[in-house]
């Protein structure tokens, strides 16, 4: 085991057993996200999906960095996208148990509102957040990585659309993972407590991004 895997390992186990060592930190923990949902957001998504994007990287390259990664852009963009989830969860779960409402579901269970809110918002919002997550990626990829050039440099929005793989966005990310994973994965994410549920998702990313790297140094050793 590298140092660098060794170090990761030691700061995911003590993430790990501080809530069962310190128990007094849920409290606070959940007045945080609570009062500050979008700052909360914006953390989460920052620290873990970017995470995520790292341990796939090493996965597929075996290291957690490389040159033009762009670490810091990468943690702004999911930072952003991370406070339009909170933004997002918001909305549907009150939106969802009110369409219920008016199909004549007046009490209806905890786990069809969660299939509701899980399935609405998976077509209507994931397909934007993951483009908007494709078009910041080829913006990092533009800039070399670096975070001053990627806040000053206009993006070419009409090339990185151009240069979007439609095959494999619609016929793998859109019609495969938003059924097979993330609509599924969000059922469980609507019937966690409120305070539990971004920080669950930016979670679900770092899963999903470890599964599609598997999968491809799976493909690429056959």
């Amino acid at each position: 085991m590298r140092i660098a895997d060794l170090i990761v390992c030691i700061a995911a186990g003590v993430l790990i057993v501080l809530p069962v060592l310190f128990p007094e930190l849920l409290p606070g923990f959940k007045a945080w996200t609570t009062a500050c949902p979008f700052l909360s957001g914006f953390v989460k998504f920052a620290l873990l999906a970017t995470f995520g994007e790292s341990l796939a990287l090493r996965i597929a390259t075996g290291a957690y960095l490389r040159p033009g990664f762009g670490v810091l852009p990468r943690a702004l963009a999911w930072g952003v996208l991370g406070m339009s989830v909170s933004l997002a969860f918001t909305i549907f779960a009150a939106g969802a148990p009110a369409l219920l409402a008016r199909m004549g579901f007046a009490h209806p269970q905890p786990v069809l509102v969660a299939f509701t809110v899980s399935l609405t918002m998976n077509c209507i919002y994931a397909p934007v957040l993951m483009l908007a997550h494709k078009l910041s990626d080829a913006h990092v990829e533009r800039t070399g990585g670096s975070l001053p050039a990627y806040l000053t440099t206009m993006p070419d929005i009409a090339a990185y659309f151009a240069a979007i793989d439609w095959s494999i966005m619609w016929g793998f990310v859109f019609r495969k993972t938003i059924p097979l994973f993330w609509v599924p994965a969000h059922v469980v994410t609507f019937l966690l407590p409120p305070y539990l549920r971004v920080g669950f998702a930016a979670l679900l990313s770092v899963t999903l991004g470890v599964i599609l790297a598997l999968a491809a140094h799976k493909a690429r050793s056959r």
